[in-house]
């Protein structure tokens, strides 16, 4: 039976990590997770030095898989490489936003767990927004619950 509800997530870690591109960016994001009084597990990149995002991607799914964190947010140019990256891990929906109704609407209807931004096509002010939109937000469940359940490939 679906339920008719969604279930408010308390939010109480979030797991981070960016490529070089989304350096600039993780710091106003982590400074307004901490204003929320949220734990940041932070996996890097550190610097502006060409890195490969992957390297960064994995110990963000990785930490949400192991219930280390509630939710993750990844940062790179496009936000294509690390929404990949991570939708590989199998309990790891990611989605790109670069609105906040696209994030608010990404953990509404589709229970993402991991914010991508694409960091070359959003001002970092609106990259804090878009993510405020998606910590705000909770899955409806419902008829997206069906269809979330139907995400999995095994």
């Amino acid at each position: 039976m679906e339920s008719d509800a969604g279930t408010r997530l308390e939010i109480k870690t979030i797991a981070i990590g960016c490529d070089h591109a989304g350096f600039p960016y993780k710091a106003a994001i982590v400074e307004m997770l901490l204003d929320r009084d949220i734990e940041v597990l932070d996996v890097g990149t550190h610097s502006l030095d060409s890195v490969d995002y992957p390297d960064f991607v994995h110990p963000v799914a990785h930490s949400l898989e192991a219930n280390e964190a509630d939710l993750g947010i990844l940062i790179c140019g496009s936000g294509n490489g690390v929404a990949m990256t991570a939708n590989k891990h199998q309990d790891i929906r990611a989605a790109i936003c670069w609105t906040p109704e696209l994030a608010a609407l990404a953990r509404q209807h589709n229970d993402a767990n991991v914010l991508a931004l694409p960091a070359r096509f959003v001002e970092q002010e609106v990259a804090v927004e878009i993510t405020s939109a998606f910590l705000d937000a909770s899955f409806e469940g419902g008829r997206h619950a069906r269809r979330v359940n139907k995400i999995a490939c095994c």
